[in-house]
Order: C-alpha cells, then structure tokens, then sequence
C-alpha cells in the first residue's frame, strides 16, 4: 500500500508547489524511484512546468453526470427539486417552469430515483480532464486540470485519485491552498501532511487555520518555514507554544527565488538549500518505516 504525502497550505504563495516538487525528486533520488506526484490544484495546475522532461503519456476527460428533464412527461410535482440537497432543480407547477442549475448539481442521483414517472435522464458534461505526464524520474505526475466555468474541483480530484498508480511505494499530493472542501479531499486519505507556512501575520493566520482542519481530521502533519528569516519569529513562537512538529526551515533567499523562477529542483539548487529538502526527505522516510512497522504488526 502506498504512502501518501500531502502538502498543504493555509493561503497561496507560501512556496506549497515548490516544496512539493523538490520533495518529489529528493524522493526520487535519495529514497525510491517507484514514486508518483499528483497536482491536486486542479484550478490552476503547475507541477509539470518544474520539468523539463514532460511527455505526455495519456489524457482523460472527467465528466459530471447532470440530470435531463423531459417537460412532456414531467407533471410538475416538485419532488425531484424536494429530494435535491443542493437546490440545483427549481420547478414553478402554476407555469410549468423546470430548470436544473449545472453549477449547483453535484451528481447525486436522488432526483432520478425521485421520480416515479422517468421524467429524467442523466446527461455527461465535462468538467476537467486528467492528465499523465512521463517527467522523466519516478512514475510520473498525474494532474487534474477543472475546465473553466466549472466549480467541481472536489469531484474532479476524488477522479484524479482514482487514477494514481497503486503499485507506487509513495504518493505525493500538491494540494490547494486554503481550507475548503478541495484542500479536505486532497488531505483526506493522506498519512501525513506537510504545512507549508511563511513568517508573516498572513501566514500565520491562515496556519492556524489549517492546523485547526487536520486536528478535526485527525491528520498526523508537520510545518514547514518557508522563507524563513522574513518577518517576525511569531509563527515559530506558536510552533512551539503548540508542542507542534517544525520539519525544517528554508531560508529567505534571492537566489532561491530566482532558481524558483528558473525551474531548477533538487540537485540543481545550491547545496545548502538542498539539505533543507534532504532532511525533510528523511524526517518523512523515518516516518514511513514507523508507519510500516504498524501496518504490518
């Protein structure tokens, strides 16, 4: 059974991408090859732009099951629209009005098994696509790319995962920033889950927010500085008012920012920012051999 990692963050910006990346290949070159990157971002994907080597392997439509109703047989009676939680279905039976609102649809299926008279069908409709990409070290990045217009990233990323090779020794999910119910599914199933964090008053709100998700999810994870040195010591302050894992610091640096900008990884980068990578890459290793040794006791 793979191990998966998440990496997350509480607001955009913090270098989430970045360290998901450069974890991937550190991975890849210190640990196991047998390995796989998702980007759960699905709304703005950019993973793959970090490799040179991108060759795409295959690529997927998702689709979204809508409900279809047919106004010759429908009477009219509203119990489609009473059954659907969302509030996607709104019927007027004076004018015989019938509408289902696509954005508000989550694919349920209650409203077809509502109607006793075969009023509705369920109709495809895509809403992204899912695509694997050879990068040329590991077993590839999948990513999930939501098609404009569309607000089912949840729905896509539940189908991005089921996807993901399950043969992989490790599965590293990009997440996306924030706490809503995307960042949840991507966290969901992970064994442990790295914060990514900056040392500003904006990044440490929005840390505490993301703590406080995985306390109520009952996820194992730990925090990691990026740009440290930047603003105040606040945030490593609450870290260790916290008792909370820190797993490293990466320093506040123009030359990473411009190796960032460059879309250098791993060895490429300055050996001392490397090492930040490694001992993260090895503080999760250890965990994943604990985490073994309990599965298999």
């Amino acid at each position: 059974m793979s191990y998966k990692i998440a990496i997350a963050s509480g607001k955009g910006g913090t270098g989430k991408t970045s360290v998901a990346v450069n974890l991937y290949h550190f991975f890849v070159q210190r640990v196991t090859n047998n390995i796989q990157l998702l980007d759960c971002d699905v709304e703005e994907p950019n993973d793959v732009l970090f490799f040179k080597t991108k060759e795409l392997v295959s690529e997927q439509v998702i689709n979204q099951k809508i409900p279809k109703i047919d106004e010759q047989v429908c009477v009219f009676c509203r119990k489609c629209s009473d059954w659907c939680e969302y509030n996607a279905i709104t019927i007027i039976p004076p004018v015989k009005f019938v509408q289902v609102n696509d954005v508000l649809c989550h694919s349920c299926g209650a409203c077809v098994e509502s109607c006793k008279e075969g009023a509705l069908i369920e109709v495809e409709h895509p809403i992204g696509k899912v695509t694997n990409f050879d990068i040329g070290a590991g077993k590839g990045l999948l990513e999930g790319k939501l098609r404009i217009g569309s607000a089912m990233q949840t729905m896509l990323i539940k189908e991005l995962k089921k996807c993901q090779d399950t043969e992989v020794d490790i599965v590293i999910y990009d997440a996306p920033p924030g706490t809503s119910c995307s960042v949840v599914e991507s966290v969901i199933d992970a064994d442990f889950v790295v914060l990514v964090t900056e040392p500003t008053p904006f990044g440490l709100n929005d840390l505490k927010l993301t703590v406080n998700l995985m306390l109520e999810l009952g996820k194992a994870f730990g925090i990691l500085i990026n740009k440290s040195g930047l603003g105040s010591d606040d945030t490593l302050k609450y870290i260790n008012n916290n008792q909370f894992e820190l797993l490293g610091e990466i320093p506040f640096a123009r030359d990473f920012a411009k190796y960032y900008a460059e879309g250098k990884l791993g060895d490429q980068l300055p050996k001392e920012l490397a090492l930040h990578f490694e001992k993260v890459v090895e503080n999760i290793n250890q965990k994943m051999f604990v985490h073994e040794g309990n599965h298999h006791s």
